[in-house]
């Protein structure tokens, strides 16, 4: 939730921020105005409740006609009480409301502009020249074809048994994404994090804090007989694991690493990326989760940044890091990194990670804070950063593809699939 403290002080970095974003800087004005009225009505209310309050004093006191002026005052006192509570809780539910709606402040620096405006920070890695090692007739395999030569990958039965973007990881497939996701739990142990297991179903107050239920909520799959949500990253469930709590960070930040199945609708998405594994409604991540003291937010920021270029650089992925627009944020991050693996097939970049800075926006409505030495308490900051998930094998395969369609294992991988340096396709 925007800090209403700085849009009631700085309402022109509110509005610039917005008009960023490619959002309505009008909002911010009604969030002033909510604000004014919420204020106002809670002033009112509060007054009549103390008068209230002194007049129950002297009835106790009173008799005869005064009592029976005073008690018939108190009568209609209540009425005029109870009104204005009414008022002022539906002011407080204004505030809120039109408040959710402003997405959170971005970062000084922060591209402007929507999904093609982001800015290329770097490159890492070397793309591999598949006409200069095999000829240049060689055809590179996309990694749909070589997760079917090795037996890895069935998208004809995971259609069949749950629909479209649905599949079943086999054999080498399956102890691929373990082995992936078991090198992405060990780099967040070797980093200090601690590792946890998710839960997938959230309550609607854990995601609507999380900032999930806005602009992308048909992204969501709901249960409605339970009014629960299925997960899209582990960091919904870690955003909620210290909710409504005072944390003590005095010992620096506290960092989770979560494993999770994660579900996408990927509403919106027809005709896109419909072969193989690369945009899926079912996937597994580990995901880094941290809470900071706000000033050391963007310092955090970076060091998940590192870890994921640690992981790529553990798996032999070329990759791009970019610095996300303003309005491809989403509405919780004030900053976005995005690392991107070449992938030879489409000729193109792919996002294998993504790591945000939320500042204090979910902190603000999950009410997740911390005492300060002079005995206060402050919303904290979070961040998040993924180090490893299903998508990776996509990029893996092709990337590390050989001319008769097996599959080299990256070093960094080896230790996790029993020393097996070379992935054989499946006779048929």
């Amino acid at each position: 939730m925007i800090d209403l403290r700085l849009l009631r002080e700085n309402p022109d970095l509110v509005r610039a921020s917005q008009l960023a974003r490619g959002d309505d800087p009008a909002l911010v004005d009604a969030v002033l105005a909510a604000d004014v009225r919420r204020r106002s009505a809670r002033t009112e209310f509060e007054q009549l409740r103390a008068e209230q309050k002194s007049l129950g004093k002297l009835v106790a006191g009173a008799r005869g006609d005064e009592k029976a002026a005073l008690l018939a005052r108190t009568k209609a006192l209540a009425q005029d009480v109870k009104a204005r509570q009414a008022d002022a809780d539906a002011a407080d539910a204004l505030l809120t409301e039109t408040a959710y709606r402003i997405a959170n402040v971005v970062e000084d620096g922060v591209p402007a502009g929507g999904e093609d405006d982001y800015v290329v920070l770097r490159t890492e890695g070397t793309v591999r020249d598949f006409a200069a090692e095999y000829g240049p007739d060689f055809r590179v395999r996309d990694h749909l074809e070589l997760g079917e030569m090795l037996a890895a990958i069935d998208t004809e039965r995971g259609a069949k048994v749950s629909g479209s973007r649905f599949y079943f990881l086999t054999g080498i497939g399956a102890r691929l994404e373990l082995a992936l996701l078991m090198a992405a739990m060990d780099t967040a142990l070797a980093a200090g994090f601690t590792p946890m297991i998710t839960p997938t179903l959230v309550k609607p107050e854990i995601m609507a804090g999380t900032g999930y239920l806005g602009a992308h909520a048909d992204e969501i799959y709901h249960l409605e007989a339970d009014d629960l949500y299925l997960t899209g990253t582990s960091e919904v469930a870690l955003a909620g694991y210290h909710a409504n709590e005072i944390l003590d960070l005095s010992a620096g930040p506290k960092r989770y690493a979560g494993w999770s199945a994660c579900y996408r609708r990927e509403a919106g998405s027809y005709g896109k990326d419909t072969r193989g594994i690369i945009r899926v409604h079912q996937f597994h991540k580990v995901e880094m989760f941290s809470y900071v003291a706000p000033e050391d937010a963007a310092a955090e920021h970076r060091r998940l940044l590192a870890f994921e270029e640690e992981m790529l650089a553990k798996v032999e992925l070329p990759y791009r890091v970019i610095d996300t627009a303003a309005g491809d944020l989403g509405l919780s991050a004030a900053r976005k990194f995005d690392c991107e693996a070449w992938l030879p097939t489409q000729q193109r970049f792919l996002e294998l990670t993504s790591t945000s800075n939320c500042s204090t926006f979910q902190a603000r409505r999950l009410a997740t804070r911390e005492r300060t030495e002079s005995g206060e308490t402050r919303p904290v900051a979070t961040v998040n950063g993924t180090l490893g998930t299903t998508r990776w094998i996509v990029a893996i395969l092709e990337n590390h593809q050989l001319a008769d369609g097996s599959v080299r294992v990256p070093v960094g991988l080896r230790p996790y699939l029993g020393g097996l340096e070379v992935l054989e396709p499946v006779a048929r």
